[in-house]
């Protein structure tokens, strides 16, 4: 474990957001099952979706700063013990209103994770090795839309969609008690090597300079909203892909529970390449010449290209083909976003990398959160393949805006 210690730290992070996001998708896997049972519309099911959405907005500033101020050990510990109980809540309700009031519960209580992962990152890992932890913590968020389907099919089918919601939700339980025992902050690690010590304060020391260091300073920073606007408009697509993927499987391709779970996986297995890209990338970018920045947002870039792909589900002649196009997106998407949560820790101050996460998760969710608004909208009358045409074109003009207002290394 000699100098290894801080790649175990981001094992424990990627382990709690691999469970986080297998809580968040049990819905998506079990919504036509439940909107059969509730007679839920496809416009009910958006609000639902986005009673999860609204809390998780409105909560990602909050955990951010709450992180800041109690810590990342215990800030993290409180939010999953939330997020594992209201999860759990799931499989009481009776209607889609309960329903949603329990999803708000669970979207308050998991907004912690991207803005603990990168506080964790920024906390333990040197500049250089920064793309390769967050892309490792990432892989978390897909791997967990991935192993979804196939566990809360088996348990609906075993048992019943109530069961699905608890086992979840009690897997994030036991992973709360392994972060209270496993994590601290380097400078209180026994366990940690004073060569390892070294390495992660030298790569601190040698970090961007004049960095935001304070609430007020991050919002008036250039950099915070070079970062911030591009996640507003490239978070409706991973968006879709987790909460409508089964739904618009169910729906335009006639697909039952067992067709949705032999299918709904893949683009989150696509999605782990697209995160293990953007932790490799930056890194070969630098060593041909590219600067700290520009490797990220080069890396950003050409996973917003790859959002092509999914434009043209439309042209899709077989769910096989479908599934296809969706997993280019999940490469893309996680891609292009692995780069935009590394640029978080690489500009700003580590006092400060959990409240700037979580309000550019704040300003992402909101996007979002109006797509889901769109979707409920207008998927029954005109269809899915409008919008994923739009995804794309939202991740084109954030690579845009990306490379308009960040244009040099400080903020």
């Amino acid at each position: 474990m000699r100098g290894k210690l801080r790649w175990w730290i981001i094992s424990l992070v990627t382990l709690g957001t691999i469970l986080n996001y297998l809580a968040r998708s049990t819905l998506s896997v079990a919504a036509p099952t439940i909107k059969a049972e509730f007679h839920m519309s496809t416009e009910q099911y958006s609000w639902v979706v986005l009673a999860f959405q609204a809390s998780y907005t409105i909560m990602q500033t909050v955990a951010g700063t709450i992180l800041d101020a109690l810590g990342t050990r215990l800030g993290f510990f409180i939010f999953a013990v939330g997020w594992a109980l209201a999860n759990m809540a799931h499989g009481f309700a009776t209607g889609w209103q309960s329903l949603a009031f329990f999803r708000s519960l669970l979207g308050a209580t998991e907004a912690a994770a991207i803005p603990a992962g990168a506080k964790s990152v920024s906390e333990w890992f040197p500049a250089k090795e920064r793309p390769l932890a967050t892309s490792f913590f990432q892989m978390g968020t897909s791997v967990g839309n991935m192993i979804a389907p196939p566990i809360v099919a088996f348990a609906i089918l075993a048992w019943n969609w109530q069961a699905a919601f608890l086992i979840t939700g009690a897997l994030s339980l036991v992973w709360a008690g392994l972060w209270w025992w496993g994590y601290r902050a380097p400078s209180e690690h026994p366990a940690l090597s004073d060569e390892e010590r070294a390495l992660i304060e030298t790569g601190h020391n040698n970090d961007v300079k004049d960095k935001p260091a304070t609430r007020m300073a991050v919002l008036k920073s250039r950099s915070f909203w070079a970062i911030a606007t591009p996640r507003f408009l490239s978070e409706p697509a991973w968006q879709t892909f987790n909460f409508f993927i089964p739904l618009y499987l169910a729906t335009v391709w006639n697909l039952d529970l067992k067709g949705i779970a032999m299918w709904a996986w893949l683009p989150f297995l696509a999605a782990d390449f697209g995160s293990l890209a953007a932790g490799l990338l930056p890194n070969w970018l630098i060593k041909r010449g590219a600067g700290l920045i520009s490797s990220r947002k080069i890396t950003m870039t050409i996973g917003a290209l790859f959002m092509i792909g999914p434009a043209c589900i439309g042209l899709a002649t077989s769910p096989g083909v479908a599934i296809a196009l969706f997993c280019v997106g999940g490469f893309a998407h996680q891609m292009l976003n692995g780069a935009l949560i590394t640029l978080c820790t690489d500009v700003f101050d580590s006092r400060t990398v959990g409240t700037a996460s979580g309000m550019a998760g704040s300003a992402a969710w909101i996007g979002g959160m109006l797509f889901t608004v769109l979707i409920g909208k207008s998927a029954d009358q005109f269809g899915y393949d409008p919008l994923f045409v739009a995804l794309a074109c939202f991740d084109l003009i954030a690579a845009v805006v990306l490379w308009s207002l960040l244009r040099q290394k400080k903020a």
